[in-house]
């Protein structure tokens, strides 16, 4: 199906567009900047709080791997092994956001990527938001209330099919789902999932993280 004409240049792009590149380990090595000690739990709704601090594990330089579902051909994926990521908190936000930048690339396409993460106080969810060097739109992902643990964050959005999933969905909103899980604190995952109307959700993307030396 993935296997014909619709896996054009603008289709690509959105595929390792969506692609995760941002993950958690198990224990942070960086931290934001110093905030007060008040946080939404107890009724400031400015001030970074716990949630953030589970974001702190991100912050690094990190060597990926990707293997991407919808770009093979006869059941074999197509596997990337030359992708960096680098996470750190913007400082003139106070804290409050990552800033990501991954490079590499994906079937011989190269790739870069911006991407903000943060935690809403006040929707008491993750909001995750990517830019990239060839996909038409910016991707947003918001997360459910007080969702999120030090182990695993799910994160899903929606994207609109500019052919990739064939004809029948161009045009259409495809649901999809980013989960993040900790193995270690120098290693982590990102699985990317669609759900396409009629359809059961399906692993499409999977990313794994290995910590480089700073």
């Amino acid at each position: 199906m993935i296997r014909n004409r619709y896996l054009s240049a603008a289709a690509l792009a959105v595929v390792i567009g969506l692609a995760g590149s941002l993950g958690a380990s198990a224990a942070p090595v960086h931290t934001a900047p110093a905030a007060s000690a008040g946080s939404a739990s107890s009724g400031d709704n400015l001030t970074p709080g716990p949630h953030h601090r589970l974001l702190d594990p991100l912050v690094g330089n990190w060597r990926a791997t990707k293997v991407n579902y919808l770009l093979g051909k006869d059941g074999k994926p197509v596997v990337s092994h030359d992708i960096t990521v680098r996470v750190h908190w913007i400082k003139k936000t106070g804290g409050r956001f990552l800033e990501e930048q991954t490079q590499g690339t994906l079937a011989g396409h190269p790739y870069y990527r911006l991407g903000i993460m943060g935690y809403s106080n006040i929707g008491r969810r993750y909001e995750w938001t990517t830019f990239d060097s060839v996909t038409p739109t910016a991707m947003t992902y918001r997360g459910a209330p007080d969702s999120g643990s030090p182990s695993e964050i799910s994160i899903p959005g929606e994207f609109t099919d500019p052919g990739i999933l064939g004809p029948a969905y161009l045009g259409k909103t495809i649901p999809m789902r980013t989960v993040f899980r900790i193995d270690s604190p120098n290693r982590h995952t990102a699985d990317l999932y669609f759900t396409p109307p009629g359809q059961q959700e399906r692993l499409v993307d999977h990313v794994s993280y290995t910590r480089k030396a700073d």
